[in-house]
């Protein structure tokens, strides 16, 4: 039980509502009982047995005796028919009564329920929020997605769902088997031992549930991210030839999924007819067996008491059944709980500092000193160390792999260094508040990362109280506004998913008008001239400059005359600094700088 901890914690938190529940539940199963215990004078009436019995064997609770009582008085009276209707209308209120507090009972669990799900995947998302960049390059969303959603309603409904069979069938089990070991404490014996034998069989059919459904969990992600390839590269798909290969590859994980959950289906399926079936011969057999008690009155017990005894042993039956029910479900959702396990308990690398320095400007430099970054024990980043005053351009330059992105990443703190420090104003990042150092920064990449809403709510993102004005004079200054009001609906028009109705250029300007809205002090620009062609860059480009002005700004570029005006180049190798200086001081040192130069054709 323990991987249910999580669970049981948020229902301790629900205490008011859970007592109301039990308190139905047990009265619910009283009136149950009372209605199956009624069955007693019923069938005295109806077969004209003395009712006056011995008030001790005569009910199977105090309050049947008196009922017994006053029915052997009307019966001595001559008055059976009343008798008779007495006991229909006790039966009728009875049952109205148990069916009133099952109705209680699940409107009470049915909203705890739902809270604790809803509560368990705003959970995960939050976390999602939380959790560093680089933990999800090892990540396949599709999977993400899974946990998001397929496995978060495998725990509502095989878990949460569950929850009232281990509450509710106990107490009618417990209850009524009370009932019946007060009547006959010799067959409610054998009862208790035959019972367990319907659990050990039940128990080695669902033992294998977990496996099957950890499987069916790890191809229900493998299937969301096939998807979610699909749809992010049907141009490639298309234009190199290969649907067949991933109709091949999306079927095979399809059938190896179906195989999966037919498997579970089939033992899942078994559980329910099985334990009918011991539960009828175990009923058959005490039927058997408590008859021949009866018959050879080895037992202080009537035939009318006999079947009642055992309709109220019956009435244990469905319980036992939802019981094992409910132990598949668990074991079928437990790979679930794993799977979102793995996610609400990944470890924040970047956390918040909950006391950190409200940041409110920026005054002075940037700097790193000594800073070197490993990721998964490799070395990503060695020993660097550099200084950007307020105001100046660093440009980043190097081959793929070099580190440059991971080294812009570490100013926003998208990952914490390993060793060394970064201080902002003199202070180091990490003692800052973390929304307030993220607040001074905007970032522009290579790819624009834009939702599918109105243009207006993508420039505005972040800037909850900006005007429409204040959206549109970022978009001037962006060189935004002329495509925008081409637009038929101007700012107000969707854009659809990442922005797919826009051009490369509209989207990547779309971006800078959001980072100019925001105005920042700082600037970290990561390629964002590098995917486009000639006329939208030198739109773009514009709009980089009217974005850089009076900005300390942090460049990345592979096209080198985009950065020949920064105040300082930063020349990467393999994580380190090999070169550093102005466009035209490297250039005369003739070294890594001059060669990509050159490569580039850059006169």
């Amino acid at each position: 039980m323990k991987k249910y901890s999580r669970v049981f914690r948020y229902l301790k938190e629900y205490k008011k509502g859970i007592s109301i529940y039990l308190i139905s539940v047990l009265l619910s199963i009283v009136f149950s009982v009372l209605s199956l215990a009624m069955l007693f004078p019923f069938l005295q009436l109806l077969f004209g047995v003395n009712t006056g019995i011995s008030p001790s064997r005569g009910s199977s609770v105090s309050i049947m005796k008196s009922v017994n009582a006053y029915l052997s008085t009307l019966v001595s009276k001559g008055d059976e028919f009343f008798a008779l209707t007495l006991v229909c209308i006790l039966i009728i209120f009875s049952i109205f009564f148990k069916n009133l507090f099952l109705y209680i009972s699940a409107r009470t669990l049915g909203p705890i329920k739902n809270s604790i799900v809803n509560r368990m995947r705003n959970e995960l998302y939050d976390k999602l929020l939380k959790l560093p960049i680089g933990y999800f390059t090892e990540q396949r969303k599709g999977d993400l997605m899974s946990r998001m959603s397929n496995d978060v309603n495998e725990i509502e409904g095989s878990v949460i769902g569950t929850l009232e069979g281990w509450v509710k069938d106990p107490i009618s089990i417990i209850v009524n088997l009370s009932v019946l070991m007060y009547i006959s404490p010799k067959l409610t014996l054998f009862i208790l031992i035959s019972l367990p034998v319907m659990g050990l069989f039940i128990g080695r059919i669902t033992r294998s549930l977990k496996k099957q459904s950890m499987l069916v969990a790890q191809k229900s992600g493998e299937t969301f991210s096939t998807i979610d390839e699909t749809l992010g590269g049907l141009r490639v798909i298309k234009a190199f030839n290969v649907e067949h290969k991933l109709r091949n590859r999306f079927f095979s994980i399809s059938e190896e999924l179906l195989t999966a959950r037919n498997k579970i289906g089939f033992k899942q399926s078994m559980a329910s007819p099985l334990s009918e079936v011991l539960g009828v011969t175990v009923f058959a057999c005490i039927l058997w067996f408590g008859g021949r008690l009866v018959l050879s009155h080895e037992i202080d017990m009537n035939g009318a008491l006999f079947l009642t005894y055992m309709g109220l042993f019956y009435n244990i039956i469905d319980p036992a059944k939802s019981i094992s029910a409910a132990f598949s479900n668990m074991q079928r959702g437990a790979s679930a709980i794993t799977r979102i396990e793995e996610i609400l308990n990944a470890p924040v690398t970047v956390d918040d500092n909950p006391n950190g320095i409200q940041i409110a400007s920026f005054k002075e430099s940037i700097e790193f000193r000594n800073v070197c970054f490993n990721y998964d024990e490799v070395s990503i980043l060695k020993n660097i160390s550099f200084k950007i005053e307020k105001g100046k351009t660093i440009a980043l330059v190097g081959s793929s792999g070099a580190g440059k992105s991971t080294l812009a990443d570490l100013i926003p703190r998208f990952h914490d260094v390993t060793s060394g420090e970064i201080l902002i104003d003199g202070i180091n990042s990490k003692d800052y508040s973390l929304h307030a150092l993220r607040s001074l920064i905007s970032i522009v990449t290579q790819e624009p990362i834009l939702f599918n809403d109105t243009i207006a709510n993508n420039i505005a993102l972040g800037m909850d109280n900006a005007s429409m004005d204040e959206v549109i004079e970022a978009a001037k200054i962006a060189n935004a506004a002329d495509f925008i009001n081409k637009k038929e609906q101007g700012y107000q028009t969707n854009i659809g998913d990442r922005g797919t109705k826009l051009s490369g250029g509209e989207r990547q300007r779309m971006t800078i008008a959001r980072a100019v809205l925001k105005n920042p002090p700082i600037l970290i620009l990561d390629e964002a001239t590098s995917s486009l062609d000639t006329e939208s860059e030198r739109l773009v480009q514009d709009a980089i400059n009217n974005l850089m002005n009076n900005r300390t700004s942090v460049v990345i570029a592979h096209r080198l005359s985009t950065i020949r005006h920064a105040d300082e180049i930063l020349v990467l190798n393999k994580g380190e600094i090999v070169e550093r200086g102005t466009h035209d001081q490297l250039l005369n040192e003739k070294g890594i700088y001059h060669r990509l130069v050159e490569l580039q054709e850059v006169k």
